[in-house]
């Protein structure tokens, strides 16, 4: 029986740190400190690495929604308002970052934990319109939500407030900036509401142990550890790695990139069949990779062929949570990994697969440094038209089949959010589950088009499927034109038979055309564009001249200049003097 491969983001913290102890004592390194100490003091603490670059991202591009974090979760049952509100002020004592605020000291940025205080839970309700309109209501609440920017300096940085659709039907709206949150932490922060609200519901204490240590007191333990002979040992292997890598993956986009990135984006979804996405994990466990590292093979395959690379760099987020002391931890652990992909010499698909499986390990076994740190290092260069190391990104995880959330006796399902803001030009997030494979992918609307971005994941499912069938072809041979781009290429554009007069040569049929629209422009150049009119005068004038020099049937008449409109007078010219 085929087993189900296992992504390393599968992993929990203790599997990881078990995982990476082991790969330190291969490499003979020291162990990993055996814990996080908790701070002395309740003063202001610095940003962490991955704080400080999403800080620094808000001061750029005051008001973006890109980094909101939103959740929407359409609650069905009898729902207690004042239950939820005393869970999630349970909650929000539990986690400082969820009282964090980033106001300057003497020029610096820092972490402010305000004292825990009741919230209000604003209530919006819309059970007096009629049905129709109050789904679209609720929805355009929940999109407009979703993009209400944070005052990182003053905070809050975690809005909640309840749409109060019927008796029994609500949906709840959470709003977190990224620079306190993380995918992993609204995963415990839905769950542990959950468990809250299910033991106040029946009249019980809370259920969860405290917390061992706060995101401040990790913040603090980072700074310390990340340094000495583990930041050089990191930044040696970076630095290796990524030596010599393209700055900018050069893609084919339908408008050239501005000076600045215009943060505007929409999205694009698509479904792998059961059937395909089983056969991707097939071929995964034989080749001892996870699915996750044949798709990113698949996906880096795909941008080098559309940009004409075979130097890709794509970058994926991790966890980043190794220690167990913060796995129940809300705050913003994801680190960013940078994966590059050789696509040089048009191996086999499964030699490219091997290496980017090299490459994947290899990455997760050098994950300590952050993304920020790196990018300091290496002294990119900061172009703001573009994201340092990478322009875009793969983001894969796994779903169970039984997560069936409730609070109490109310049953909890998730309400999709439509992004409008997008942090990469490409931004591709998968997940499978029992075999089948959803996917978004998120893009800058500045860059690119809706039947662009459409093409693009076109092409991706076709050489996934071509994958499939045939792992061992050469990654040149992997077909990426659907059947109906491949009949409009080879048949379409190909049926240019035309009728043309017997009686007439090329530059007779030309005047013709210059008499019976005169203004139309026959030439477009860079600057202007010349009409049929004025590219006939022109001719004429110099076919006059070169007769008078003696070219006629049968001359021959060099011509030597750049393309341009000059020459199209040279060529029509040289043919109505007769050479």
């Amino acid at each position: 029986m085929t087993q189900p491969s296992v992504s390393l983001r599968d992993l929990t913290p203790e599997q990881l740190a078990k995982l990476q102890d082991r790969l330190r004592a291969l490499r003979g390194e020291a162990p990993a400190p055996a814990g996080i100490p908790r701070r002395t003091g309740t003063g202001p603490v610095p940003l962490s690495f991955a704080q400080q670059r999403l800080w620094f991202v808000d001061r750029l591009e005051p008001g973006s929604a890109a980094y909101n974090t939103p959740a929407a979760l359409r609650l069905h049952g009898a729902l207690d308002r004042a239950v939820l509100a005393r869970s999630l002020d349970e909650l929000v004592r539990r986690h400082e970052t969820l009282r964090t605020s980033f106001p300057l000291v003497d020029g610096e940025p820092v972490q402010a934990v305000a004292p825990a205080a009741p919230r209000p839970l604003p209530l919006v309700d819309l059970s007096g319109l009629p049905e129709d309109a109050r789904e679209q209501e609720a929805l355009r609440l929940v999109r407009a939500e979703a993009q209400r920017p944070f005052d990182l300096e003053n905070g809050p940085l975690l809005r909640v407030s309840l749409l109060r659709l019927g008796a029994e039907e609500h949906i709840a709206l959470f709003t977190v900036h990224h620079v306190i949150s993380d995918a992993w932490s609204t995963r415990v922060l839905v769950g542990e509401l959950s468990a809250l609200y299910g033991a106040f519901s029946r009249g019980a204490p809370s259920p969860l142990p405290e917390l061992p240590v706060q995101y401040a007191d990790y913040t603090l333990w980072q700074r310390e550890r990340v340094s000495g002979a583990l930041l050089d040992e990191q930044l040696a292997y970076w630095r290796t790695v990524l030596d010599g890598a393209p700055p900018v993956l050069e893609l084919p986009t339908d408008r050239p990139r501005t000076p600045w990135p215009d943060p505007a984006g929409a999205t694009a979804t698509f479904t792998l069949p059961a059937s395909l996405g089983r056969a991707l994990a097939d071929l995964a466990q034989r080749e001892g990779a996870t699915l996750f590292m044949t798709v990113m093979a698949a996906w880096q395959l795909l941008l080098g062929r559309w940009a004409g690379q075979d130097d890709v760099v794509v970058g994926s987020p991790i966890a980043n949570r190794t220690r167990r002391e913060v796995e129940g931890i809300i705050g913003l652990f994801a680190n960013t990994l940078a994966l590059r992909a050789d696509l040089s010499g048009d191996p086999t698909f499964l030699e490219l697969l091997a290496r980017v499986r090299d490459t994947t390990l290899g990455a997760h076994a050098h994950q300590d440094l952050p993304f920020e740190r790196l990018v300091q290092a290496l002294d990119v260069d900061r172009d703001a038209a573009s994201s340092p190391l990478f322009q875009a990104m793969l983001v894969f995880g796994s779903l169970s089949g039984n997560d069936k959330l409730r609070m109490g006796d109310v049953e909890i399902e998730t309400v999709d959010i439509t992004t409008e803001a997008a942090m990469f030009d490409l931004l591709l997030t998968m997940s499978e589950q029992e075999g089948v494979i959803d996917g978004v992918l998120d893009y800058r609307t500045s860059l690119f088009d809706a039947a662009t971005i459409e093409r693009l994941l076109g092409h991706y499912r076709m050489l996934l499927e071509a994958v499939a069938a045939d792992p061992a072809r050469r990654i040149s041979a992997l077909p990426l034109l659907t059947a109906e781009e491949r009949e409009q290429v080879v048949d379409g554009w190909n049926a240019t038979e035309a009728a043309y007069p017997s009686d007439a040569c090329v530059h007779d049929l030309f005047t013709r055309a210059a008499a019976r629209m005169p203004d139309a422009a026959a030439v477009v150049f860079t600057g202007g564009s010349l009409s049929f009119g004025a590219l006939d005068a022109w001719s004429n004038r110099l076919a006059r001249y070169l007769r008078g020099r003696g070219v006629g049937p049968e001359t021959r008449v060099g011509i030597c200049l750049e393309r341009g409109p000059e020459m199209m007078v040279a060529v029509l010219g040289v043919l109505k003097a007769g050479g």
